[in-house]
């Protein structure tokens, strides 16, 4: 019988594709049963059935390729009658940051607060990460910004990619606050190693001692959007699964960097430079409906560990993109497709 139902939806192309899982081999025939909003499969005396939530609409006459992959289930593609209503995929961390207003900075591990009541006077972008390389084709004389750096002064919030950059000076700290090392690193010798001044940095969350971000200068520290939550004084903090959270972050993130710089190539790198993964976003416009029964998907399409199920209801729905990743390590140089849950 089967072991659940799988629609990945795409709002772009407005059809979808049914994946009805098998949890054994089958041993009797497969009857399925579509219709414009229910999905149905019976077989072996018993019968499983998924509503589609509302806002989505099939159209059973235009059912076709049906095909059995083993191990996998059986794949039907058909069209929307209805898509379903587009969705705001884009995270911009400026967007919930506004100025004259006050926040509450989080670690995202174990919900310690980093940043108590902390209020902007400014909220401000920063330029592309390789900003600085392209200024010799914009400017007709010697770069202008050779010796300057964007640092934030006390009241500024500067917001990159995927970081944001504090003036640490007179923030309310509580007791619990992340340690910061010493930037210079005077007691490490000459000679030292450049990852030993690296680690000294490095901006860590005294409770859970994960890494919260690193020191750029004596009066600026730099904070990653995958380690730290903010939220308004006046909310509370929710805790989310690791990896459910860096899945949603970095989702949204590819989403976004695609749509400012028009690109669909990414790369993850290391502090020392070297690349690990080779990413290409083929398509953020997917909408995936996953019965309960059908978990065992989430081995399949998911990148990181957490298995997502559904707050209520037999159905679960989740805004999600596509990705095409390679690792650049040895024995494992295999491209791999994955979805990735906003």
């Amino acid at each position: 019988m089967a072991g659940g139902f799988l629609l990945e939806i795409r709002r772009g192309t407005q059809s979808a594709l049914l994946v009805i899982r098998e949890a054994d081999p089958p041993s009797s025939p497969l009857d399925v049963w579509v219709a414009a909003d229910r999905v149905e499969a019976r077989g072996g005396g018993s019968c499983q059935a998924a509503a589609l939530p509302a806002g989505v609409s099939l159209a059973p006459s235009s059912c076709r390729g049906l095909r059995r992959l083993p191990g996998d289930g059986l794949h039907l593609r058909m069209r929307l009658r209805r898509p379903p209503p587009s969705a705001d995929l884009v995270f911009t961390l400026r967007e919930s940051l506004k100025p004259q207003k006050n926040y509450v900075f989080y670690c995202q591990s174990c919900g310690d607060i980093i940043v108590k009541d902390r209020k902007f006077l400014r909220v401000l972008p920063l330029p592309s990460e390789n900003w600085s390389a392209l200024v010799e084709e914009w400017c007709c004389h010697p770069n202008p910004f050779a010796r300057s750096t964007l640092h934030p002064q006390h009241g500024d919030c500067f917001l990159g990619d995927t970081f944001f950059l504090l003036n640490s000076g007179n923030e309310s700290h509580v007791p619990e606050s992340p340690m910061c090392c010493s930037e210079t690193g005077h007691h490490t010798s000459q000679s030292g190693s450049n990852s030993k001044s690296k680690e000294n940095t490095r901006v860590i969350c005294k409770r859970c001692k994960t890494m919260l971000g690193e020191t750029v200068s004596s009066d600026t520290i730099k904070y990653y959007v995958t380690q730290v939550i903010i939220q308004p004084s006046e909310g509370s903090f929710s805790p989310t699964p690791r990896s459910q959270f860096l899945q949603s972050m970095v989702a949204q993130c590819l989403v976004e960097l695609s749509s400012a710089k028009t690109t669909f190539r990414f790369t993850v790198k290391g502090d020392n430079g070297k690349i690990y993964i080779l990413i290409w976003l083929l398509n953020s416009d997917t909408l995936l409906v996953e019965s309960l029964g059908s978990s065992s998907s989430h081995s399949v399409f998911t990148l990181f560990g957490d298995i997502f199920m559904p707050s209520s209801g037999p159905v679960g729905t989740w805004n999600a993109v596509k990705v095409l990743y390679q690792p650049c390590i040895k024995s494992r140089n295999k491209e791999y497709l994955w979805m990735m849950y906003m």
